[in-house]
């Protein structure tokens, strides 16, 4: 159980030679997941765009070609995973349509009331309190702004809940804790989605 525990705990910040073999894999493995969740988003075109806890960066990389009008700021605690995201996305970096950082989203330090969208892929499994990082969130979108959130777990499916067992620090949240969090944050419009045959959801909160 150690060397697996300290594999899968890898997920929450990614570090060393093992973090770097997780990171390996996110892209990949949660494309699936990540493109389900994109077809939820309305038809808009932002300017600026925010990817809060990037991982490998593959969703930022998404992000500007789906709005290619937007900028796109990606961020992640993890230092490892601003590395991956930067080398995943560099081309976009270079054209000025990409950064990448290292920052933390209970603690936002982007622009107040300058993004028109936000996205959180498989990552508020580890937010240190839901209601004062939405808000977080909340504080950066201009009004009518959207956050949208995709996660592979509701909450209640058995093979998240033996992770959350594992895994230091991660929380799997239902539908109706994270759309509470949400209203609690100021977001006036909350609805979701869930996929039809696996524990998948999709939240999507306009301000």
């Amino acid at each position: 159980m150690g060397l697996f525990k300290d594999f899968v705990s890898q997920t929450r910040k990614p570090e060393g030679f093992l973090g770097k073999m997780m990171l390996s894999g996110m892209n990949s493995g949660h494309a699936k997941l990540a493109d389900w969740g994109f077809t939820h988003l309305p038809a808009i075109t932002p300017v600026k765009a925010a990817d809060l806890g990037c991982g490998g960066g593959r969703n930022a990389g998404e992000l500007l070609k789906r709005y290619p009008k937007a900028h796109v700021t990606a961020i992640d605690y993890s230092d490892l995973s601003v590395e991956k995201a930067r080398d995943y996305n560099r081309d976009m970096i270079a054209a000025g349509r990409c950064t990448v950082q290292q920052g933390d989203v209970s603690d936002l330090k982007l622009s107040a009331g300058a993004y028109d969208l936000a996205t959180a892929f498989e990552t508020v499994y580890f937010w240190p309190g839901l209601d004062k990082c939405f808000a977080q969130v909340a504080k950066v979108l201009k009004p009518g702004g959207y956050f949208m959130i995709c996660n592979e777990s509701d909450g209640t499916d058995a093979t998240s809940l033996k992770y959350e067992k594992i895994i230091d620090g991660m929380k799997n949240h239902t539908v109706e804790e994270i759309e509470a969090a949400l209203r609690a944050a100021g977001f006036s419009e909350v609805r979701s989605d869930h996929h039809p045959s696996k524990p998948w959801i999709t939240v999507l909160a306009r301000k």
